[in-house]
């Protein structure tokens, strides 16, 4: 099974931005280690809580720190630009990684209406033109406009031998046949959605239509995962980002992820308790023989090419020691 990371590199409480930046880097040095197939970092702004607010320039400093794992967005956030500024910078990092980088591509803000605001000052018209803007980003970054179209006359330079690989990224059905009408790669952000519908990466499979770089779908399911030693173990440290989660939705997360200690402390109210049961379901949570057998079988029941990670914890190294566990149980070659 390939097995990737995805980073939204949290800050927990009582640690800085930068400090939470740097476990970020450590995270893709040490994936590189394992033998994960890529690690993408995500594009938030101004949540308090998450630190990365421009995945270039992360990638740009992991990529000079690594040798050979993929990198990648997940997601550039396309209705905040323009589709050749993006080509320009993924290019470029292409051409300093050559055959590393993937660009993943999103609709959602990333952020409060007020940072859209700021962002691009007209989000909700962008995302109305987003097929057609996507369009034009992979024209771009495969510099093959028509001969008769303005944007022929110039190129997305530097341009690499082997382009960015491109991926939507999304939740619905409506993002997964946008890639397949375009030909791309889809990763379906499963740990986002309160009811996820297993059909749709099937529907992204019947859909699609290869327009010559992809040859055939190319699917990633993205879970929420929390693995340990033990169970019980691992339970305590999802609990933790369970209550984080709620903090968020009531406005109150801005200290970072909360510890188990706080965490086993709280005192959840009923409507509390229901949400973190919904959340508890949703993730993959366990020692390392359960979340074995639980990606297995997330994997058949979407027909995922690939699964990708997403693990939040307060402590950095039990962070690390999760994606580890892991690793060593369903890469042969830590087996």
């Amino acid at each position: 099974m390939k097995i990737s990371i995805l980073d939204q590199s949290p800050i927990s409480a009582g640690t800085t931005a930068g400090q939470a930046l740097q476990e970020s880097m450590k995270l893709a040095q040490i994936g590189e280690e394992l033998g994960y197939t890529r690690y993408w970092i995500a594009e938030h702004h101004d949540i308090s809580g998450l630190s990365c607010s421009a995945p270039e320039v992360m990638l740009a400093y992991i990529g000079g720190k690594t040798s050979h794992i993929r990198l990648g967005a997940g997601a550039v956030l396309l209705p905040h630009y323009r589709p050749y500024r993006i080509a320009e910078t993924y290019n470029m990092l292409t051409t300093l990684f050559p055959e590393r980088v993937d660009l993943g591509i999103g609709r959602a803000p990333g952020g409060s209406a007020e940072a859209a605001i700021a962002l691009s000052n007209n989000f909700l018209e962008q995302v109305r033109k987003m097929p057609e803007t996507f369009k034009e980003l992979s024209h771009f970054l495969y510099n093959d406009f028509p001969s008769d179209q303005m944007y022929s006359k110039i190129s997305a330079s530097p341009l690499p031998a082997v382009p960015p690989e491109l991926w939507m990224l999304g939740t619905s059905e409506k993002s997964a046949v946008l890639a397949a009408e375009n030909g791309t790669a889809y990763a379906f952000g499963q740990f986002m959605v309160d009811k996820s519908d297993a059909s749709i990466l099937k529907t992204y499979s019947n859909h699609f239509k290869s327009r010559g770089r992809l040859k055939q779908p190319k699917s990633i399911l993205a879970v929420s995962v929390v693995c340990s030693e033990t169970t019980e173990r691992a339970e305590e440290l999802a609990l933790s980002t369970q209550l984080w989660n709620i903090q968020h939705a009531k406005g109150e997360g801005s200290k970072g992820v909360p510890s188990v200690e706080e965490a086993k402390q709280y005192s959840f109210t009923s409507y509390e308790q229901d949400k973190i049961d919904d959340m508890r379901r949703r993730m993959v949570i366990g020692n390392p023989q359960e979340v074995k057998q639980k990606l297995f079988d997330l994997k058949m029941r979407y027909q995922a090419d690939e699964i990708m990670m997403i693990t939040i914890t307060h402590s950095y190294e039990e962070r690390i020691e999760s994606y580890r566990l892991i690793a060593n149980e369903l890469l042969a070659k830590h087996g």
